[in-house]
C-alpha cells in the first residue's frame, strides 16, 4: 500500500525528470527524492539502519557507501529477481535511478538549490494500524553487549476467550536500531510459556523458530516491510487461549540497551471469513525429494522439495526460509495441463534479509497442482558466511550455524477470481511524483493517512486547505519553520488569506488532535 501523495505544479515540474541533464545532478533537485523515497525509512535518526540520510550533509559525508551500495545492489534490501517475479511493494531502483546517484557521487556530490529540496521526511516510527483491536506488548528486556546474535523469544498472554480472524497484523519494534527482525507465532499447547518461566529473565533464548514444533507462523517484520495484510474475505485464524510468541533477533551489540517490542492486530468483521493458513508446504522433512538435509564440508549441494496440492488454493505470500549456507532460493508451480507459473527466485540469498513476500494479486492455483521448491548450499571456503573455518559438516537443525530448507506459504481454499484482487497495481513508480514540488512530510512512517489539500496553487490572495475530516490545527509555516498563521481544523476546508504575505515558498502543516505526527505539504505564493 503506498502513502498518498499529492501534486501541486503542472506537467512541466513532472517532465523535468525526464529531461537528459547536461550537468553534474544534484542533492536537490535529482538525488533527494531517490533517497527519501527508497532509504530514509530505515535510515533516520532512530531508524533501523546505523546512520541517517536524511540531509544532504548525512548523504555527503555517506556519498561512497551509498554509490557502491546501490550499484552492487545491496540497497535497498530487496533480494527477490523482480525479472523472474514481480511482487508487491518492490523496494528496487531504475537503472536510471542507480546512474543518478553515481554520477552525482562521481561529479563531486554538489547541493543544488537548498530552495529545490524537498522537505526531509518526518518519521515517528509508528504503526501501520493507528487503531489497533489487540496490541500485545513484551515485557522490557535488557539486551545484553555480546559478540554474537542473540535470537530472544517473548510470550504475551493475549487472553482470547474467542477464535477470530486477523486481517491485519504489524510487530512494531521498541528499539528499531538493535532489530534485525521480529518473527510472530501463536502457540496453543502453552510450551512457549513453560520455556519461558524456565528462564529468570523475559522471555527464552532460542535460534531458528521458537522452539515449539506445533506453534504457527504468523507474521513476519523485518526492516522496511509492510504490516501484514490478509486479502478481502480472508483471514488467519487467532485461536481462544493461544499464546503469542515472538522471536527477536538482535545482532551484535557493543552497550546494553532496552527493547520492549509490541504487536498491533486488527480482526475481521466480514460474516464470512476464508481461513489463511502459513504452513512451510516445501520443507527439508516431508515434501524433500533428495533428503536427509547434510551438507558435507567444501561441498555445494542442491536440494529439492515437491508438494502436489489436493485441492484449488489461493496463494498471496511466500516467504523462503535456509541459513548461512544457502546461496539462492526458488519456486514454481505448475498447474494439471499448464505452464510454469514462477514465484519467486532469490538468487543471491542472504539470511539476513528475508520475509514474506506478497503477490501483486493472489496465485489462484487449481487441484493437482505440483509445487516445486529448490535450494542451493556452499559448504566451502569461498562462502564468506560460512560460519565454520574450516568448513564442518552442516546438518539440518534450528541453530543459525545449522541448516534449514523452508518455503512458507499463506494459503486459503481457492477460488479462481481470486486473482482479481489487487494487492499492489503500481510498478516501479518515478518518483518525482512523491518528490517535486509536493513530497509529503509529517506523516507517520508505515501509517496510511490521506495528503493535504490545497489550492489553488500558485496562490495569491486566498490559499485553501482541506484537511479531509482531520480535527486539530492547520499552520502555514515559512521556509525556516516558523509560523506566519494558524486556523483551527474544525471544517474540511481551512481558507488563509496570504495576499499581505511576501511571495515564495511555503508550508502548510496539520498539527492533529489525534497526536500523531505533524503532516505538511510545500505551496507557493506567486
Amino acid at each position: 500500500m503506498k502513502k498518498a501523495t499529492l501534486f501541486f505544479t503542472g506537467i512541466s515540474a513532472c517532465l523535468q525528470f525526464f529531461t537528459a541533464r547536461a550537468q553534474t545532478p544534484t542533492w536537490s533537485e535529482d538525488v533527494a527524492c531517490i533517497v527519501y523515497s527508497h532509504c530514509t525509512t530505515c535510515h533516520h535518526e532512530g531508524g533501523a539502519a546505523h546512520f541517517s540520510l536524511t540531509t544532504f550533509t548525512d548523504a555527503y559525508y555517506s556519498r561512497n557507501d551509498v554509490k557502491a551500495a546501490t550499484e552492487l545492489g545491496y540497497m535497498p534490501p530487496w533480494p527477490p529477481d523482480p525479472n523472474y517475479r514481480s511482487l508487491a511493494h518492490e523496494r528496487v531502483l531504475t537503472q536510471e535511478e542507480i546512474d543518478i546517484i553515481g554520477s552525482w557521487v562521481d561529479g563531486g556530490a554538489p547541493e543544488g538549490d537548498p530552495l529545490l529540496a524537498p522537505p526531509v521526511p518526518i518519521y515517528a516510527n509508528a504503526s501501520q494500524i493507528p487503531q489497533p483491536d489487540l496490541t500485545a506488548i513484551m515485557e522490557a528486556y535488557v539486551v545484553p553487549p555480546s559478540s554474537s546474535d542473540l535470537y530472544r523469544c517473548f510470550v504475551l498472554d493475549i487472553d482470547k476467550p474467542n477464535d477470530q480472524f486477523l486481517t491485519k497484523l504489524q510487530a512494531v519494534p521498541g528499539n528499531r536500531p538493535i532489530v534485525h527482525h521480529v518473527l510472530v507465532f501463536q502457540d496453543t499447547s502453552g510450551q512457549a510459556q513453560v520455556l519461558d518461566d524456565e528462564d529468570i529473565e523475559p522471555g527464552y533464548t532460542n535460534f531458528g523458530g521458537i522452539g515449539v514444533n506445533s506453534a504457527k507462523l504468523i507474521g513476519i517484520w523485518v526492516p522496511g516491510s509492510d504490516a501484514l495484510e490478509t486479502p478481502s474475505g480472508m483471514g488467519i485464524k487467532l485461536f481462544a487461549g493461544a499464546d503469542l510468541v515472538i522471536q527477536v533477533h538482535y545482532p551484535a551489540l557493543s552497550t546494553v540497551e532496552l527493547d520492549s517490542t509490541r504487536v498491533n492486530i486488527q480482526f475481521g468483521t466480514a460474516p464470512f471469513m476464508r481461513e489463511l493458513a502459513i504452513d512451510p508446504v516445501l520443507d527439508h522433512v516431508v515434501t524433500i525429494t533428495d533428503g536427509p538435509l547434510v551438507i558435507a564440508p567444501n561441498e555445494v549441494r542442491t536440494f529439492h522439495a515437491q508438494y502436489t496440492a489436493p485441492i484449488a488454493a489461493t496463494i498471496p505470500a511466500i516467504g523462503p526460509h535456509s541459513h548461512l549456507l544457502g546461496k539462492r532460493m526458488k519456486a514454481d508451480a505448475i498447474p494439471p495441463g499448464g505452464d510454469t507459473i514462477p514465484l519467486i527466485d532469490i538468487p543471491k540469498w542472504d539470511f539476513r534479509w528475508q520475509g514474506m513476500y506478497q503477490f501483486r494479486h493472489p496465485i489462484y492455483l487449481p487441484a493437482g497442482t505440483v509445487l516445486y521448491g529448490e535450494a542451493d548450499y556452499d559448504n566451502t571456503a569461498d562462502n564468506l558466511s560460512n560460519p565454520n573455518s574450516p568448513p564442518d559438516w552442516v546438518w539440518l537443525g534450528e541453530a543459525t550455524t545449522n541448516e534449514m530448507m523452508l518455503f512458507y506459504f499463506a494459503y486459503a481454499f481457492g477460488i479462481p477470481s481470486d486473482e482479481n484482487i489487487v494487492v499492489d497495481d503500481a510498478l516501479h513508480a518515478e518518483h518525482y511524483q512523491d518528490c517535486d514540488p509536493a513530497f509529503q512530510v509529517g506523516v507517520e512512517e508505515l501509517q496510511l493517512v490521506p495528503a493535504l489539500g490545497a489550492w489553488p496553487i500558485p496562490a495569491s490572495d486566498f490559499l485553501s486547505v482541506a484537511t479531509y475530516g482531520r480535527k486539530g490545527v492547520v499552520r502555514l509555516l515559512d521556509i525556516s519553520g516558523r509560523a506566519i498563521m494558524q486556523e483551527s481544523a474544525s471544517s474540511d476546508v481551512v481558507r488563509f488569506n496570504v495576499a499581505d504575505i511576501a511571495r515564495g515558498v511555503y508550508f502548510i502543516e496539520l498539527v492533529s488532535k489525534q497526536g500523531s505526527a505533524p503532516q505538511r505539504v510545500k505551496v507557493l505564493l506567486e
